[in-house]
């Protein structure tokens, strides 16, 4: 039985003062839903504000980002060190990572098994743009990032790793994939693709999240399908209700 997992990428998004108080306000509510593993991801400047105020909260902290090399002339880049300092997790290949800042599936490989070494859980997005769905490319499209950017990892760890599939069309557009069709690219593209990299047996142990549009009202839909293991939310991360109302929903006795 897969654990569920809801992380929230608040993106660029609150400052350090915001963000002590969105924590302050779902701290209670949030760490109370058991059934569900949580995770908050916000803007690196506020990681070490928040990562004391979940000290023994069973909540989890991750970053949106890292470089794949220990340290050196990177200027504004987070090494795999510095981000295992304050967390647990890290966000690694998001969509606007990929179209805004050029990453590509060998930059997100790099980072994979840069993360993987320091013992970080990373949350690989993979997903397609509108003109590849509309053109029947998803399947191409999501193997393809699949395949080149899981290769060389063990397959022994690769249950560590959490998949979350964000078709960009979806993602802050309020037109969210449906629950079927999600459900549909990740039992015949996704698990497919991750039993080639791997194995059978890995790529049903792996945690596939759906992202993109997902809400409060709508969540309940995307959990309810069998492979669908949780969500990493963007927009509704921001406002607690929501949140918490995300997590409920994805919480499994």
């Amino acid at each position: 039985m897969r654990t569920p997992l809801v992380a929230g990428n608040w993106k660029m998004n609150k400052t350090t003062a915001e963000a002590r108080e969105l924590v302050a306000t779902i701290l209670a509510p949030l760490g109370g839903i058991a059934g569900v593993e949580k995770v908050l991801c916000p803007p690196s400047t506020s990681l070490p504000v928040i990562a004391p105020m979940l000290t023994g909260a069973d909540i989890g902290l991750g970053a949106q980002n890292m470089h794949w090399e220990e340290k050196g002339a990177f200027t504004g880049e987070l090494a795999p060190s510095m981000v295992k300092e304050f967390c647990g997790y890290v966000i690694i290949g998001h969509s606007e990572r990929r179209a805004y800042f050029g990453e590509t599936d060998e930059h997100v490989n790099k980072k994979l098994r840069a993360a993987m070494k320091a013992g970080l859980t990373p949350i690989v997005c993979v997903g397609e743009t509108l003109d590849e769905y509309e053109s029947g490319r998803t399947g191409e499209v999501v193997s393809r990032q699949i395949k080149l950017g899981f290769a060389s990892v063990d397959s022994a760890s690769a249950s560590r790793i959490v998949i979350a599939y964000e078709p960009v069309w979806a993602i802050g557009t309020g037109k969210a994939s449906s629950g079927e069709n999600a459900n549909g690219v990740v039992r015949q593209v996704i698990r497919r693709a991750l039993s080639e990299v791997f194995n059978e047996n890995a790529a049903q142990s792996m945690r596939v999240l759906y992202g993109g549009s997902v809400t409060g009202s709508n969540a309940a839909e995307f959990f309810s399908q069998p492979e669908i293991d949780g969500a990493l939310v963007g927009g509704a991360s921001l406002k607690a209700d929501e949140f918490v109302a995300i997590a409920k929903a994805a919480s499994r006795p």
